[in-house]
């Protein structure tokens, strides 16, 4: 089986085409969405519409904390991630928002642990972002038998952590597009990097593949329109700094 892990997608109808696309080429024949489907973009409606529809094709979906707060924004604004809540919980129908208010925090697929934020108490949205706290997720993750793999996002940038016999986490930063070996012996735990708003300077989308059989993970940047996805915010009246996010890929 291949695996495509989608996060963050952050209601970016292109980011989210141009990733399904990749992925289908690639002969991927199963979907796993990490949470954050919704936030900061311009069409959360129509991205949830074909996030509804690769669930019902079997795909796994996960909540991320921009979900939740989509379904629940709070009364009053205090950052702009609250402003683009509250419009996000306008644009989706009744049945949307409660596929999202259902939709887990964690599930396990084969060997692989998934989730959005970390493993380690995962409603509390801790981010995976050095040694420590990939231990930590890792660890976690561990308590369910037969894990090796750890798979999340919620970070926006794709670092992969492995540990070796009687040694700590080490992090290893990917090249785009080249298989790791990730034998199942060793434990191994991946930030897959934002589908819908990368921030690490580069505007192209990020997503991973899991070859299942071969053991083989491999990081993905797709370029897309972001450009059209940035214009899309700024039609729904977002926060120009939502828009300016996606055109500089910070």
């Amino acid at each position: 089986m291949r695996l495509a892990l989608l996060s963050d997608l952050h209601a970016n109808l292109q980011a989210l085409e141009a990733c399904l696309a990749h992925a289908r080429l690639a002969a991927c024949d199963r979907f796993a969405l990490l949470g954050d489907l919704v936030g900061y973009g311009g069409d959360p409606a129509a991205v949830m519409d074909k996030v509804m529809e690769l669930a019902q094709q079997g795909a796994v979906v996960l909540k991320g904390n921009h979900d939740a707060l989509a379904v629940s924004p709070p009364a009053q604004t205090a950052q702009m991630a609250d402003e683009g809540a509250r419009w996000t919980h306008e644009q989706l129908s009744s049945e949307q928002r409660d596929f999202l208010a259902t939709s887990p925090l964690t599930a396990t697929l084969g060997p692989c642990f998934l989730v959005h934020a970390s493993a380690d108490e995962p409603e509390k949205w801790r981010y995976v972002s050095d040694e420590r706290s990939a231990s930590a997720s890792l660890e976690a993750a561990l308590t369910h038998p037969g894990i090796r793999y750890v798979f999340g996002g919620h970070v926006h940038h794709q670092t992969l952590y492995y540990k070796g016999s009687g040694r700590g986490l080490m992090a290893f930063q990917p090249t785009p597009g080249v298989a790791i070996p990730t034998p199942g012996h060793r434990q191994w735990i991946a930030t897959i990097g934002s589908v819908g708003q990368p921030r690490d300077g580069q505007p192209t989308a990020m997503y991973a593949v899991f070859d299942l059989q071969r053991s083989w993970l491999t990081f993905h940047r797709v370029p897309y329109d972001h450009m059209a996805a940035a214009a899309s915010v700024r039609r729904a009246g977002l926060p120009q700094f939502f828009a300016k996010r996606l055109e500089e890929g910070r």
